[in-house]
């Protein structure tokens, strides 16, 4: 120990000698290891960011969405045409009836962009017909007021929910409960206003993103027969009229237990190919499916930003050891009056090896503790950028929300990792320089200027 001690105080003592030199050199290191920490941590944020995202679709649902098959689509040149694709009450009540007893839930819901007015103020807004379960299965809560009842959809009533974006966009000096707003020249009355819900971003191509904040709840059958009449949505164009035929865009199903969720799905999809045919209007999405892919991206992500960020490591090492090859050949006389007096070779290879361990050691404590610094740092850019350079409130850019949503975490596994591969990285880079030194004629050595 007491060697140990006299070595490493010794090369402390030769690295201070060249100050500049040996700080520089430290840098690679420094930057390597920093690298390595910061990286994880973005990765670590993005992916739990993703799981997160998935989890709020539940992880014991399974989503059916309708799709609009572009072959099927005619041409307009001034002629009429009806557009039938997606889900069907028929596709609903097969589906009620097939999972009765393994299903613990399913939701229907149609949705349509509409303008939504009040007196002199107006905007576009989804309109989404749906039943009281909704609420629950997206994870809403009510600011005010209640959400839509069974007596609502049994009623045919004309109320509305509207989400806190609405709410603040159409009535920013009164309470919105008991105030109508106009969609389709038909006066709806509000009963509920919802909290603010973060927008979520599109998951792997399986999902569009959502915000929540800009939608207006009304019951599932008032829709159908106020708005969605005979399941018809008009369209004119110049010199052509055209109408699609949807019935819901997405039929919700939550599992009784977590491990009957892929089963369960399989067997919506079969039901769902004997009803549809050849026609692919529908997907089948598995949050728990997602899940398992985010996991697994997750693990990929990490080692390929790990091996990126190892290059710096490496980077540096190279450059430690072209530092110890300069020092070899300035202190070649040093090295000789060392073995004419007695030095042996290991003690040679000793001291120039400590003094490379030291300097990446150093180096790589210097870069954990500037790692650590990554949730901070990356704070203060997204408030430079959510500030001057993207507003979060209009950017529809599923990279530019994910950036402003994601924080950094770190993984704390990387620290004594990334540590411990700037020493090895050190001690590997070292051994060469070491035993150049070690095998310099003392002789030579001594007649060396």
């Amino acid at each position: 120990m007491i060697r140990f001690i006299r070595s490493v105080k010794m090369a402390l003592k030769t690295l201070l000698l060249h100050k500049l030199r040996s700080g520089l050199t430290m840098l690679g290191i420094v930057f390597g290891v920093f690298s390595v920490i910061a990286m994880l941590a973005i990765g670590e944020g993005a992916s739990n960011q993703a799981q997160q995202q998935v989890l709020e679709l539940g992880a014991t649902n399974i989503i059916v969405r309708s799709i609009k098959p572009a072959e099927d689509a005619p041409s307009t040149g001034g002629r009429t045409f009806v557009l039938r694709y997606g889900l069907t009450r028929d596709d609903y009540r097969i589906l009620s009836r097939t999972l009765t007893d393994q299903i613990s839930g399913i939701v229907p819901m149609r949705e349509i962009v509409l303008d939504v007015r009040h007196i002199d103020r107006n905007l576009n807004a989804r309109v989404v017909g749906c039943t009281p379960d909704y609420m629950e299965m997206n994870h809403l809560k009510t600011y005010r007021g209640r959400f839509l009842t069974d007596k609502d959809l049994h009623d045919l009533a004309n109320v509305a929910v509207v989400a806190a974006e609405i709410a603040e966009r159409l009535f920013p000096a009164v309470n919105p409960i008991g105030e109508t707003i106009q969609i389709q020249n038909r006066a709806y009355r509000i009963v509920g206003v919802m909290q603010d819900r973060t927008a979520s971003a599109g998951i792997g191509g399986s999902l569009s993103a959502q915000d929540f904040n800009k939608d207006v709840y009304i019951p599932l059958e008032t829709m159908q027969s106020r708005i969605n009449t005979g399941d018809l949505i008009m369209k004119a164009t110049s010199g052509s009229f055209s109408a699609e035929s949807v019935v819901y865009d997405q039929i919700t199903l939550r599992v009784l237990n977590q491990e009957d969720v892929i089963p369960i799905a399989e067997t919506v999809r079969e039901t769902l190919e004997r009803t549809h045919g050849a026609k692919r209007d529908y997907s089948v999405v598995v949050p728990l499916e997602l899940l398992k892919q985010a996991a697994q991206l997750r693990n990929i992500f990490n080692i390929v930003l790990g091996s990126i960020a190892g290059i710096s490591l490496l980077v540096g090492g190279i450059g430690i050891m072209n530092i110890m090859l300069a020092t070899v050949t300035e202190r070649t006389r040093e090295i000789g009056i060392r073995r004419a007096l007695g030095a042996r070779r290991w003690d040679i290879v000793e001291q120039f090896i400590t003094e490379t361990v030291v300097l990446s050691s150093t180096g790589g404590l210097i870069g954990v503790l500037i790692g650590l610094s990554t949730p901070l740092t990356f704070k203060l850019i997204k408030t430079f950028v959510t500030e001057y350079v993207i507003d979060p409130r209009t950017t529809s850019s599923d990279m530019g929300r994910m950036f402003i949503e994601m924080t950094p975490q770190i993984a704390w596994w990387s620290l004594p990792v990334a540590f411990g591969f700037s020493v090895l990285t050190g001690l590997f880079f070292g051994v060469y320089p070491a035993r150049a030194a070690a095998k310099l004629d003392p002789i030579e050595a001594l007649r060396h200027e």
